[in-house]
């Protein structure tokens, strides 16, 4: 239950110090899926630079210079790996050849172990399952969208990633996991966070009131952001069976166990989670209903009164 977050500024028309308001209020938004740690990376001179933290985002002062024009942030409610060891926190630096890259993700992979014996990956201390994402595509020796696809075939659980390369171009890859892409034309300006409500928080505290559009991006795509504004879009194949973590008669999944944890925080008890779920809700939309206490509220009533 982690959330990304962060922007391209492809007209260079914003000022540094809204950019600046901008993601401190998407990082503290963002901290309703994660207050373990938080992270960004950015480019500067033509290398990733990236800071994290083992706080919650509104303890985190959050720099990155005035001619920044992309930044990808992270929050983390952890999984595997304690965020008391930096090491194991979002985002997650790599390297193919001269290139270099960061990538930050929200989700669990669950085969990770299996590919580090595949590929031979090299041991390192870093013990999030992310990582051997950033593993895998060292190893494919470069960042672009047909090793993004080869690498998001290979991984099995739920997944958003994001990853920028050190020429600022952003990729947002979409497996299961929520994410919301806003565009503001007058500003040449994306934005993008796990979930609208994240997005629209952030965006009415920095007051930024422009008129924009969402940018659609369904379940396998990959959007790459290039630094000119102009967006590319592949796919890649979802492997069957990811509804599989959500189903509700599989309560034992590791995912619903987060799931249950993360309602536990907001005082909304398994028995309500397991109805709203066995109602047909899905985990995200219960996860946006926790940003709306009236909305939670009326669709339990509606449950409970017709179960009657």
């Amino acid at each position: 239950m982690c959330a990304i977050f962060g922007f391209m500024d492809y007209g260079k028309r914003v000022s540094a110090s809204v950019l600046k308001r901008l993601i401190k209020a998407l990082s503290i938004e963002a901290e309703c899926r994660g207050t373990d740690a938080t992270g960004i990376s950015y480019v500067k001179d033509g290398k990733m630079v990236t800071f994290k933290k083992a706080k919650p985002a509104h303890k985190v002062k959050l720099y990155f210079p005035k001619e920044t024009t992309a930044v990808m942030g992270h929050t983390r409610m952890t999984t595997q790996g304690s965020e008391k060891y930096n090491y194991n926190n979002h985002p997650f630096e790599g390297k193919c050849g001269n290139a270099s890259f960061s990538l930050a993700h929200n989700g669990v992979l669950y085969n990770d172990k299996e590919l580090k014996a595949k590929y031979n990956l090299p041991v390192t201390e870093i013990e999030t399952d992310s990582y051997v994402a950033v593993q895998v595509l060292e190893q494919f020796g470069g960042i672009n969208a047909e090793n993004i696809k080869r690498m998001s075939e290979l991984v099995e659980g739920s997944f958003v990633f994001t990853i920028l390369g050190n020429d600022n171009t952003l990729f947002l890859v979409k497996g299961s996991n929520p994410l919301t892409l806003y565009n503001f034309p007058d500003l040449k300006l994306y934005v993008y966070a796990s979930t609208k409500s994240i997005l629209d928080n952030a965006l009415k505290k920095s007051g930024i009131t422009y008129r924009k559009s969402e940018i659609k991006v369904t379940d396998g795509e990959i959007l790459q952001l290039n630094p000119d504004g102009t967006i590319s879009r592949s796919t890649f194949e979802v492997k069957e069976g990811f509804d599989y973590f959500w189903n509700p008669y599989n309560f034992n999944s590791y995912e619903n166990e987060l799931l249950l944890e993360y309602c536990k925080m907001f005082g909304v008890s398994e028995e309500d989670v397991e109805l709203l779920l066995d109602y047909g809700y899905d985990a995200d939309t219960i996860e946006e209903m926790l940003m709306d206490t009236a909305m939670l509220e009326e669709a339990l009533a509606e449950i409970k009164i017709g179960g009657r």
